[in-house]
């Protein structure tokens, strides 16, 4: 019968499991207690991602490109509309008109306002440089559109 007491007790005193993990991953604390594992502090040394500026740094390099061909533009046709001279036959070959940018004001307007505008364009690229560098910023595009705006309407 001692035997059968022995079994007895040893099927009636707990059962104490180790601290180490299983196979699946989890452990058992020996006194039963069942609160979930305190989270660990992660440090890690990588950088934080930066927001992406991708659609709005291609539409700063496209407003650069275009404001350098506006700059092209408007220097060469300012350039060749104060080098240009014309000689217009009248009724015969012998009356000649010599025409120049300088006779009609229309023309000066027209050299003035294009060298004015490329002039403009110039001082201009150096806020859409900085468009392209940091395209979230929305100060320098806001001035760039702002400006824009006020000299379209003044010339």
């Amino acid at each position: 019968m001692d035997s059968r007491r022995e079994v007895e007790e040893s099927s009636t005193a707990p059962i104490l499991e180790s601290k180490r993990t299983r196979s699946n991953g989890k452990g058992k604390s020996i006194d039963g207690d069942h609160s979930p594992p305190h989270a660990a502090t992660v440090v890690t040394t990588k950088a934080t991602p930066l927001q992406k500026g991708g659609m709005k740094k291609g539409i700063a390099i496209l407003d650069f490109i275009l404001r350098l061909g506006a700059i092209g533009a408007a220097l060469g046709a300012a350039v060749i509309m104060g080098t240009n001279e014309q000689i217009l036959p009248f009724f015969t070959q012998f009356l000649q008109f010599h025409a120049q940018w300088d006779d009609f004001p229309m023309f000066k307007f027209f050299v003035v306002a294009n060298g004015a505008a490329a002039g403009f364009l110039i001082l201009s690229l150096p806020f859409s440089i900085v468009c392209i560098v940091r395209p979230l910023a929305a100060g320098p595009r806001f001035l760039l559109v702002i400006v824009d705006l006020v000299s379209k309407n003044s010339i």
